[in-house]
């Protein structure tokens, strides 16, 4: 049967999905171009023409896995008439290793080769600045608001997504035995540090 010819668009998304399988499968370092030709059925040179390198490829691939979850992120903190408190509260337990987004073990991988690859790290940075940016910006709002205390919406954003990122690491490398239950209440908890807010008016946003 006669292939189907793919818009260069199309054949970009095709490319970029099999490589985000191929890293979740074998780890960034043991990605080649070959695997993913292979898993398409087309030739190396095929995917050369798209992706000029390697590291770009990762690179682009990282930010088509990301995308989705940038938007149902910016979905959860635009929701109309809703408290800022109970935006943040939806967003960092989706966000949550226990949560819905996907990925994990995709940004954990990408971590860890942007150490050696300049074009991943400034994709990955480039990433971990839109989520921080976008938790910066529904606690300004709470903050004008009157539902936060915050002096520094900026600076609560990288604390609550650090501490995310690393409970994410301690439940996906080393499997840490938290429960969901346990790890939503842990991100209450960080509200309230940060935020001002009490258990109660969290309890009351769900």
């Amino acid at each position: 049967m006669a292939r189907v010819r793919l818009s260069v668009e199309e054949r970009r998304a095709e490319i970029l999905r099999v490589a985000v399988e191929q890293i979740e499968a074998r780890g960034v370092s043991n990605v080649r171009l070959a695997d993913v030709a292979s898993e398409l059925g087309v030739s190396s040179s095929l995917v050369l023409y798209h992706f000029s390198s390697k590291e770009l490829l990762v690179a682009e691939a990282f930010a088509h896995a990301a995308a989705g979850d940038l938007e149902q992120l910016r979905t959860l903190l635009r929701k109309p008439r809703t408290s800022a408190t109970r935006r943040l509260r939806a967003a960092l337990r989706w966000y949550a290793p226990t949560g819905q987004a996907k990925g994990w073990r995709l940004w954990i991988e990408g971590w860890a080769a942007a150490l050696r690859e300049p074009a991943l790290r400034k994709v990955t940075h480039d990433l971990d600045q839109e989520w921080k940016s976008a938790i910066a910006e529904v606690v300004a709002e709470g903050v004008a608001a009157g539902e936060f205390q915050c002096t520094d919406p900026a600076d609560a954003a990288w604390r609550l997504t650090a501490f995310l990122d690393g409970l994410a690491v301690q439940t996906t490398s080393y499997r840490a035995p938290l429960t969901r239950t346990r790890m939503q209440e842990w991100v209450d908890d960080a509200l309230v540090r940060e935020l001002g807010v009490s258990h109660e008016t969290l309890t009351t946003a769900r």
